[in-house]
């Protein structure tokens, strides 16, 4: 009888991250939350900033839109959510994920023309699973081979922590206080967005632009120890390498047409499919699970902060100038 507990446990093991310990996957998806956290807090405190200097755009931060900031139950329900999807993503498809991202960020860069600011903005509020991936497989390269593994994995998850209670702080601040603090003048946080928040969304993407650099080195690092042999990587990296391409490529001339929410959403069902497709060919089926966890981890992510995608006041004064 044990046996026969014990025999479908151990299959369903073995779809689960390659890694040290269940304690090291957790302690990984639970950086990469906290990353996901601080990123969509600071996005939120730019574009609020960005609005309320701008006198039209002002009105879109409406009550219904302050509210829409994960807080209280349903945020930590979101929270531990994101965190549970990192830790059961496998540092094979994560590393994947990340290497894509690198690609479709590089071809938007090239491809965005005078719109290169909104479409930033744009991938910036598409990256957050991306980033947990990048976080979680930067981890498990740095730290993999270390005696006291768990330890420094335990300390990266303390600062993460901090650095994402802190980010929420800053922006439950900015959104209630913001608007008689920069006019009164007696709060230095306030003050010191009043005058140089124009240089929030620069530093993200230089934090971004690191993190997705130390990320794909680990990734090319993770997903070269899975093969045996030259050949063997070749005929894994030509197919990634040719499709990805011509889908970016594709996606991109896409969100320039349909620049919406939708669109969006369509493009995650389009990468993710065609890495479904991939790994069906020169992947593990375990591969496959982590793909489908990974739709998860998309849509927990992007649907939350889809109304991040309608914030853009120079849009508006230009649709309001027009009429």
């Amino acid at each position: 009888m044990l046996s026969f507990i014990t025999s479908p446990l151990s299959h369903l093991l073995k779809w689960l991250p390659l890694g040290a310990s269940p304690l090291d996957g957790l302690l990984q998806g639970l950086v990469g939350a906290c990353g996901i956290s601080v990123l969509g807090n600071l996005m939120r405190v730019h574009l609020f900033v960005e609005a309320e200097s701008d006198e039209n755009g002002g009105k879109q931060w409406t009550p219904a839109r302050r509210s829409q900031a994960k807080t209280g139950l349903g945020g930590a329900l979101w929270f531990f959510l994101v965190m549970g999807l990192l830790a059961v993503v496998g540092s094979r498809v994560a590393s994947l994920v990340v290497l894509e991202f690198c690609l479709r960020a590089a071809s938007a860069w090239l491809t965005a023309g005078p719109q290169r600011r909104r479409f930033v903005q744009q991938l910036l509020v598409q990256c957050q699973f991306s980033l947990g991936c990048a976080l979680s497989c930067s981890l498990h390269f740095l730290h993999e081979g270390a005696p006291q593994r768990w330890l420094c994995l335990l300390l990266a998850a303390a600062l993460s922590g901090f650095l994402a209670w802190q980010a929420r702080r800053l922006q439950h601040h900015v959104v209630v206080l913001y608007k008689l603090h920069s006019s009164q003048r007696y709060c230095g946080v306030c003050i010191s967005l009043l005058s140089s928040g124009c240089l929030l969304l620069p530093m993200l993407c230089r934090v971004l632009m690191l993190t997705f650099t130390v990320a794909g080195i680990a990734s090319i690092s993770i997903i070269n120890k899975h093969f045996l042999s030259a050949t063997e990587a070749l005929r894994f990296w030509t197919p990634l390498t040719i499709c990805y391409t011509l889908l970016v490529v594709y996606m991109q001339e896409e969100q320039h047409r349909q620049p919406t929410g939708q669109a969006i959403l369509n493009t995650v069902v389009v990468r993710l499919g065609g890495l479904m497709v991939l790994m069906l060919t020169v992947g593990r089926w375990a591969d496959v699970l982590h793909i489908f966890v990974c739709f998860l981890g998309e849509a927990s992510c992007l649907i939350p902060t889809m109304d991040l995608l309608d914030l853009h006041p120079h849009r508006s004064l230009s649709q309001s100038s027009q009429g």
